[in-house]
């Protein structure tokens, strides 16, 4: 076998392959928005709120629910541990005179 065959053969393996990824994609839309809809319905029977956002730190994974303190448990003045407390801005609460 010539070279040439062998990669013109791995080529349209390649090619059959990435057509199957796309009609597998186009039939499962229905599947996906189903349950997509289950989980929109269990998040109103369940009250869920907050959109996790972070994993690192209990005080950026649900920003409603950490008290002010809780990124300077170790210290006052100790560095931020975790990335994702620099993307968090200050509440509002914070950011007026007292």
């Amino acid at each position: 076998m010539r070279k040439s065959t062998l990669a013109f053969a791995v080529l349209i393996g390649l090619g059959a392959g990435f057509l199957w990824t796309g009609l597998d994609a186009v039939r499962g839309d229905s599947e996906r928005a189903a349950a997509l809809e289950a989980g929109a319905r269990l998040t109103r029977e369940l009250g869920l709120t907050d959109l996790c956002l972070f994993t690192e730190a209990r005080y950026t994974r649900h920003l409603s629910q950490a008290d002010w303190h809780a990124p300077f448990q170790d210290h006052p003045m100790a560095l931020e541990h975790f990335p994702s407390g620099a993307l968090v801005g200050v509440p509002a609460t914070l950011r007026g005179p007292h």
